[in-house]
């Protein structure tokens, strides 16, 4: 088939169905990422993000929402000097919610080597992360799209590897326990 050719020669080996789903989180992401210096208009020389602080309605932007299902979802919140995005991972069962949880814990513990990371998610979605216009003047743009696009493909791998695993160990553990009946 001619898109998993070009997928492969690409070095993305993503399905068919989680191309189009990225692609449109990346150019919302590219939209959304023209961030500028403002200071606080309450406090003097202060600067805050505002899509954190929420104090002047005229610089927030209206929120957008890329879903592929009702439960992978991404949610773009932008202000004139800052960017949140949340993200809502796939879990299919139990096995899969507890592993997302606590992977999502042991990275948000370690957020700082992360930049971006936020330590709390927004209510309802998995992990979030905030850039501001400090991040995109010190890093290029497109490298922190490129890296959301990257944790959004690796981390349905991560976890999906992590379920096989599991389901590897507790088989053996079965077969051990079950050979003393």
């Amino acid at each position: 088939d001619i898109l998993t050719v070009l997928s492969h020669s690409r070095g993305l080996g993503m399905s068919a169905t989680l191309r189009p789903y990225l692609n449109a989180v990346r150019a919302s992401l590219e939209a959304a990422m023209c961030l500028e210096n403002f200071s606080s208009q309450v406090v003097e020389r202060h600067n805050k993000p505002e899509v954190e602080i929420r104090t002047n309605r005229e610089v927030l932007l209206t929120p957008i929402v890329v879903s592929r299902n009702e439960k992978e979802r991404v949610l773009i919140e932008g202000s004139i000097n800052s960017l949140r995005i949340s993200i809502g991972i796939k879990q299919a069962d139990e096995i899969e919610k507890i592993l997302c949880h606590k992977f999502m814990r042991f990275m948000m513990m370690r957020a700082e080597n992360f930049v971006v990371l936020r330590r709390k998610p927004i209510e309802g979605y998995d992990v979030s992360f905030l850039v501001t216009n400090f991040h995109t003047e010190a890093m290029f743009k497109h490298k922190l799209v490129d890296f959301i696009i990257q944790f959004m493909e690796e981390i349905d791998k991560e976890i999906s590897e992590m379920k096989l695993a599991l389901n590897a160990r507790a088989r053996i553990c079965a077969e051990q326990f079950l050979k003393n009946f």
